[in-house]
C-alpha cells in the first residue's frame, strides 16, 4: 500500500473518474489471456480505500479495507463470497492490515501499516477475526510499516517494509524485504531497491518480483514538494537458502508513479496494478517486462489475486474503496500451497 494514495485521490481521480464515467472502460491485450469481449464486474464498493486481496482454499477472497479518513473507524479485513455474492467483516479492526496471504496451513498472514496505531509488523489474523503479531521488529528496532507480503512453499514468508504516510518516526534507517522462516528467524534481504511494494514469486520458484515505488518521503500527508525516486519493477533470483541476488529492472514507469500490487498466473506472466497518472490499472508482463495487456479498472488499483477452484480464472482486482473482478483465460498461481522447488539437475 502506498499509504498516500488517499492524497492522490484529491490531485488524480477526479478528473480520470469523470473521463471513465464518459467512456467504456479499456481491456485489451494478448487474447491468449484476455478472452474477447472480457469485462470488468463491479462486486462490492462500499469501502473507504481497499487493498491486499487473497484467495483463500475454499474459493472465499478477502480483501483489506481502510476509512478515508483513516481515524474514521478502525481498518478492516473483508470478506467475498464468490457463491453468494455477498462481502461481510471478517476482522473488524485489524490494526492497519494491507497485503494479505493464506499459507499452504490455510493461516491467513498480513502486512500491518503504520498510521492511526497500526500494529506495524507481520501478523496472522485468526479465523475469528483476532489479530495475532508474529514478528514486529528487526535488530530490537520496530519495522516502518509493513506493506506486501509473499509466501513460499516451504512457508517462508517474504514482506516488503516501507513507509509512506502518517506522522509515526522511524526507528529504522533503511527500507527494506525481509524473509520470516518458519523457524522463527528473520532476515534482512539484500535487494538494491530503495523503496520496496509489491512482492510476488515467478511460478518456479527462482524469481522474486519487487516494485520498486519510491515517492521520495515517509510523510507524504505533511511533506507535499517531495522529489521522487525510481519507480521500477524488479527481478531478483531466489537462492536455494531464500537470500536474493542478481537484481534486473524489467520496467522503468521514469516519472510515473508506479506498481503498487501484483500477482502471477501459471505462464509466469505478471499481472500489476500500476498508479501511473496518464495509464492507470492491471498491466500484465512477460517475465521479461514485455507488456502484454491491460485493464482499466473504475478507480487507481491497488493490488490483484486470481481465485481459487472454479475462480482460478477470475482476477479480483482491489481500487479505490471497491472490489472488482474480471474473467480471463489465464490460471492463477499461488506461490504458498505450490509444490515446493525442486532442485536443478546437474550436468555430466
Amino acid at each position: 500500500m502506498k499509504s498516500y494514495k488517499m492524497l492522490l485521490s484529491g490531485m488524480v481521480v477526479l478528473g480520470w473518474a469523470a473521463q471513465l464515467a464518459a467512456e467504456p472502460l479499456v481491456v485489451k491485450g494478448d487474447p491468449s489471456i484476455i478472452p474477447k469481449g472480457a469485462k470488468v464486474e463491479t462486486l462490492w464498493e462500499e469501502g473507504g480505500f481497499t487493498e491486499g486481496v487473497a484467495a483463500a482454499d475454499d474459493g472465499a477472497m478477502y480483501f483489506s479495507d481502510f476509512a478515508q479518513p483513516f481515524d474514521a473507524r478502525p481498518a478492516r479485513v473483508m470478506k467475498f463470497d464468490p457463491t453468494t455474492g455477498k462481502t461481510t467483516i471478517h476482522c473488524a479492526d485489524s490494526k492497519m492490515a494491507n497485503g494479505l496471504m493464506f499459507n499452504r496451513q490455510g493461516k491467513l498472514f498480513a502486512c500491518c501499516a503504520s498510521p492511526i496505531g497500526g500494529a506495524r509488523a507481520l501478523v496472522e489474523i485468526t479465523p475469528d477475526g483476532k489479530v495475532k503479531v508474529v514478528v514486529g521488529k528487526f535488530e530490537g528496532k520496530r519495522f516502518n510499516s509493513p506493506n506486501d507480503i509473499v509466501i513460499d512453499p516451504l512457508g517462508r514468508i517474504y514482506f516488503s517494509d516501507p513507509k509512506y504516510v502518517g506522522p509515526e518516526k522511524l526507528e529504522l534507517d533503511h527500507f527494506s524485504v525481509y524473509r520470516y522462516d518458519p523457524d522463527g528467524s528473520l532476515h534482512r534481504m539484500v535487494t538494491g531497491v530503495s523503496k520496496p511494494n509489491g512482492v510476488i514469486m515467478a511460478p518456479n520458484g527462482r524469481r522474486l518480483y519487487v516494485a520498486e515505488t519510491d515517492n521520495g518521503t515517509a510523510m507524504a500527508d505533511s511533506v507535499t514538494d517531495a522529489k521522487r525516486g525510481r519507480m521500477t519493477l524488479n527481478s531478483l533470483r531466489i537462492k536455494k537458502d531464500g537470500s536474493l541476488a542478481g537484481k534486473k529492472v524489467l520496467v522503468d514507469f521514469g516519472d510515473q508513479l508506479g506498481i503498487d500490487g501484483m500477482t502471477v498466473d501459471q505462464q509466469g506472466h505478471i499481472f500489476a496494478a500500476v498508479r501511473s497518472d496518464e495509464r492507470p490499472g492491471i498491466r500484465i508482463y512477460t517475465p521479461e517486462g514485455k507488456e502484454l495487456g491491460y485493464i482499466q479498472v473504475p478507480e487507481l488499483p491497488t493490488n490483484c489475486c486470481f481465485g481459487k477452484g472454479k475462480g482460478s480464472q477470475t482476477l479480483y482486482i482491489t481500487a479505490g474503496g471497491g472490489l472488482y473482478r474480471i474473467g480471463l483465460k489465464a490460471t492463477g498461481f499461488h506461490p504458498a500451497t505450490a509444490k515446493p522447488r525442486a532442485a536443478k539437475k546437474k550436468s555430466n
